[in-house]
Formats: structure tokens, C-alpha cells, sequence
């Protein structure tokens, strides 16, 4: 049986968010030991950082399955925002570490605590960062093949996880060491500094996601690219698209000739469609032909809504084209993703 491209990027999200929950486990225990052993507070940042990836980790595991679930009468476009909500969840998490992260670092750096057992702590920092690694990869050939808000969000906590744990080795070396304790609730607060800007980021890709945030211009020109390919479309307009999950949406007005029948003007936009989904396999395409020339009904309050950009390419026209009107709802003679 042939898989889709969108269920097979659900499946890679599935496998991916399983393994992340099994590392973010592995991670606690090893550095809870290292805790015990040494009273680092640069490993006791790292720790609640990977109590909080756990959270996180396991938001992503559920959110990633609920939005894979097909439409239904209550979501007719789906279940995919649970990947941005997921990602919001995330960023709020991430940054109540960092206010916690640093705060004990400012304590420390008041009241020092000498560094025990710097070999042990010093030897699972090192495995971590290992472990951590592989995984920001793994993460990262997942996102590259789906494009998933929610996996996206679990690497960015890990990334910073990896960065955090180099933090956390300079630290401990130093506390141990070199005897600094100062130095080692430094890194602490570096640590939350770090933390707290990727919850930033965190919450802005959640809200575009959430806000429908339109694809990018280099897409958008890409779409209406594909779509006249064939010379027999003339224009393209009231081009939107937003994401839900991983799957694109993406609807748009084309104009064509008026003389042709019902079955031709399917036949034409149906091809379009195709080479949309040749370029985007995981979009969800409604194209509305228009006659060429005529005014169309107003679409709502957004339909005249035209965005700011860079002039697009014409397209060559298949016949002259129509006197521009002014009316806001009527075709556009540019053709391109801002027209």
C-alpha cells in the first residue's frame, strides 16, 4: 500500500518524539547522580533543564500524535495547531527554568558551595553532551524531512540542553578543579540567560504558527510559479496560506478563459494543483477559477487584502490581457504572491 508524504511525516514524528522522551529520562537519571556526587549548581541547572525537556518532551509526544488525527466534524481542517500549542507549552516551561536556573546561580554567587566529586559530575556532563548530540541530529534530519512545529520546538530545547551542558562542564571544572565555586554558579546563570532567549524564540515560531502567519515570499513565488506553468492562467490572486501542523494550506483565485467548459477549467486547475503538491508535498491546495476579466464577488474582509513585497514575475499571458479595474475585489493584472 502506498504511504502518503504527510502520513509518512507522521510517522518520523512519532519515532522521533519517542526517542527523545527515552534520552530525556537517561539524561535525569544520569544527571541526578552527578548532583548527588558533586552539589554542582551548574549540574543542578542542567538537571531541572532536563526535568523540564522531560515535560516538554512528553507534551510533543502527545501533541504530534493528537495533531496527526485526520479532520472531523468538529476540526474540518484538521487537529494540527496542537503542534504550535505544544510549542507554547515548551517556551513557558523553558522559561520558568530560567528564572529558577537563576536565581539559585545568584544565591551561589553571594554564598559559594565548594564543588565535590568533580570527576563523576565531569564524566556524565561529558556523556550527556554526547548523548544530547546524536539527538539534535536525529531532531534535525526529522525537522529537514517534515517540517514539524512541535519537533522543531523539542530541538530547540535540547540545543540549548547541548549548549547549557558545555556551560555546565566549564563550570564544574572550574568549581572542581580549580577550585572557583564562584565561576561555577556563573555558568549557572549562563545557563538561564541562554534558556530564557530560547523561550523567546520558542514563543515567537508558536505564535506565527498559531496566528496563521503566512508562508514565506521565496513559497508563496514558488506556488504561483508552479501554477502558471500553463500559459492557459493568466493571473493568479487572492493567493493565501498559513500551516497547520505540517500540512500547508493554501488557497488562491486564478483567472482563466471564459469560454471554456466546467470539465476543462477542472481539468486545468487540477493539473495545478498537482505541481503545487510536486514542489509541497504536505499542502492542502483550493484553487477558485475565475473568467477571465470579470469582477468577482467580494470573498469577506480579507479578500482584498493584498500583502507588501517585492514586485513578483509576470507571467506570460494566454491572450490580452484585461483593462485593470479598481474596484478592491476585482482580478489583478500582476501576477505573483502580493497581488
Amino acid at each position: 500500500m502506498t504511504v502518503s508524504p504527510l502520513d509518512a511525516a507522521n510517522e518520523t514524528t512519532r519515532r522521533i518524539t519517542t526517542l527523545s522522551v527515552a534520552t530525556a529520562v537517561l539524561l535525569i537519571i544520569m544527571k541526578a547522580f552527578a548532583l548527588g556526587a558533586s552539589g554542582s549548581v551548574s549540574i543542578l541547572a542542567s538537571l531541572a533543564d532536563s526535568t523540564l525537556d522531560l515535560i516538554a518532551s512528553l507534551a510533543t509526544f502527545f501533541a504530534v500524535r493528537w495533531a496527526a488525527l485526520p479532520p472531523d466534524d468538529a476540526h474540518r481542517y484538521g487537529h494540527g495547531k496542537a503542534e504550535g500549542l505544544a510549542s507554547l507549552v515548551q517556551a513557558g516551561m523553558v522559561l520558568a527554568s530560567s528564572v529558577f536556573i537563576g536565581w539559585e546561580a545568584v544565591q551561589r554567587i553571594f554564598d559559594p558551595r565548594p564543588v565535590t566529586s568533580g570527576g563523576w559530575a565531569i564524566g556524565v556532563v561529558v556523556l550527556s553532551i554526547a548523548i544530547t548530540s546524536a539527538l539534535v541530529w536525529m531532531q534535525t534530519q526529522a525537522v529537514k524531512k517534515t517540517g514539524s512545529l512541535a519537533v522543531a520546538g523539542d530541538r530547540a530545547h535540547y540545543a540549548a540542553d547541548l549548549a547549557s551542558n558545555v556551560v555546565v562542564l566549564i563550570g564544574v571544572v572550574s568549581g572542581s578543579l580549580l577550585k572557583a565555586p564562584g565561576l561555577d554558579a556563573a555558568a549557572g546563570l549562563v545557563v538561564a540567560v541562554w534558556l530564557a532567549w530560547g523561550a523567546l524564540n520558542l514563543l515567537r515560531g508558536a505564535a506565527d504558527h498559531l496566528l496563521d502567519r503566512a508562508a514565506s515570499d521565496e513559497d508563496r513565488a514558488a506556488i504561483v510559479a508552479a501554477v502558471t506553468e500553463d500559459a492557459r492562467i493568466a493571473n493568479v490572486h487572492q493567493l493565501r496560506t498559513r500551516m497547520t501542523g505540517q500540512a500547508l494550506m493554501v488557497q488562491m483565485h486564478v483567472d482563466l478563459d471564459p469560454d471554456l467548459s466546467l470539465k476543462a477549467a477542472h481539468g486545468i486547475t487540477l493539473d495545478a494543483e498537482k505541481r503545487v503538491l510536486k514542489a509541497f508535498p504536505h499542502a492542502d491546495i483550493m484553487i477558485h477559477a475565475d473568467p477571465r476579466g470579470a469582477a468577482e464577488p467580494h470573498g469577506g474582509p480579507l479578500a482584498s487584502a493584498r500583502p507588501t513585497g517585492p514586485e513578483p514575475v509576470k507571467a506570460e499571458p494566454n491572450g490580452p490581457q484585461p483593462d485593470q479595474c479598481d474596484a478592491p475585489d476585482a482580478p489583478s493584472k500582476r501576477v505573483g504572491p502580493w497581488s
